[in-house]
């Protein structure tokens, strides 16, 4: 249910067990006493993808990695007395987390990330994770009785994000996750609730949204992944540049307008930044939710914000300017 329904979440892990250690001893013994027959069959592959290490005396990634994958053989050599496995049955990739010391290693039930919702295999130039983008929305008063606009819809994540919200579509109700072929979950566990996350679908909710960009070649993405998502007849998008938008009276508008590393870059976001000051700021009873990586961006906006929160797009620190 977790991995078909959240929408703001990268992965759903299975807890298998947490533990302390500060040798690489203690952390061979402890992940061999960890049920591992009970998650992983004879010809299961298995490996760690990912190792983190906060705050602790053991902080090499790959030792890390390579002695719990050592546990965990030693550990189903016993079981089930075989010295050699193929691997070549279902995957079941492990992610261990030493945070002060502390150790936990589970399994990842997701896969690839959650934020492939399989709506967008293709994206714009510097396009918002859907995660993201389904965050932007949850950080705003909007709801569906409100118009939400995007005057920079790029491949349109955000637009789409909020339909989906808007008509309780689950967002990977049309994907598929790495649990989905484990012996230690029954299929019909996935089939329930598939079923259940459909029954819940709202078609007949209010929803409208409004989208725009420059680009020719951006709206026809955005048009293109919303009827993939199944939402196309919902939203409105047109080719435009930001001084020709006005914004309708209530209506939010949640946006990731385009910046710059490189100089010329940075000066056309700037001036981008002016123009949607002289756009935006005009709706009376309208709200604006920008998110931006510029730290002077109210300055060339034309106001402070009323609030600002901060969020990181992939690895780049951006705050949220709020307007209302």
């Amino acid at each position: 249910r977790a991995n078909i329904n959240l929408r703001t979440a990268e992965r759903v892990l299975l807890k298998v067990g947490q533990f302390n250690a500060v040798t690489f001893t203690e952390l061979f013994d402890q992940t061999k006493e960890l049920p591992w027959e009970e998650f992983i069959p004879a010809d299961g592959k298995f490996w760690v993808t990912k190792a983190n290490s906060v705050n602790s005396k053991l902080f090499s990634s790959s030792d890390i990695q390579s002695i719990v994958k050592k546990a965990i053989v030693e550990r189903l050599k016993l079981k089930y007395r075989i010295n050699w496995f193929k691997e070549d049955g279902e995957s079941y990739p492990i992610r261990v987390t030493i945070l002060k010391d502390v150790v936990t290693i589970a399994l990842d039930t997701t896969g690839n990330s959650l934020h492939k919702r399989g709506y967008r295999p293709e994206a714009g130039k510097a396009p918002i994770s859907e995660c993201l983008a389904a965050a932007l929305i949850k950080l705003t008063p909007w709801n569906k009785d409100r118009i939400l606009i995007d005057p920079f819809c790029g491949s349109g994540t955000i637009l789409i994000e909020a339909a989906l919200k808007a008509l309780k579509i689950a967002p990977g109700i049309n994907r598929r996750f790495a649990a989905e072929k484990w012996e230690c979950i029954d299929k019909e566990i996935w089939r329930e609730e598939r079923s259940r996350a459909i029954d819940l679908v709202d078609r007949n909710a209010k929803f409208e949204g409004i989208g725009c960009d420059i680009d020719d070649l951006a709206v026809a993405l955005t048009l293109d992944n919303a009827k993939k998502a199944g939402i196309k007849s919902r939203l409105k998008v047109e080719q435009a540049d930001i001084t020709s938008f006005k914004q309708p009276q209530g209506s939010i508008v949640i946006c990731n307008p385009p910046y710059g590393e490189r100089m010329l870059e940075l000066r056309e976001a700037e001036d981008i930044y002016r123009k949607m000051g002289k756009v935006l700021l005009k709706g009376g009873g309208s709200s604006s939710y920008i998110i931006s990586p510029h730290e002077e961006f109210q300055k060339f906006f034309g106001k402070n914000a009323v609030k600002r929160r901060k969020l990181y797009n992939g690895m780049i620190k951006c705050q949220l300017y709020m307007y209302f």
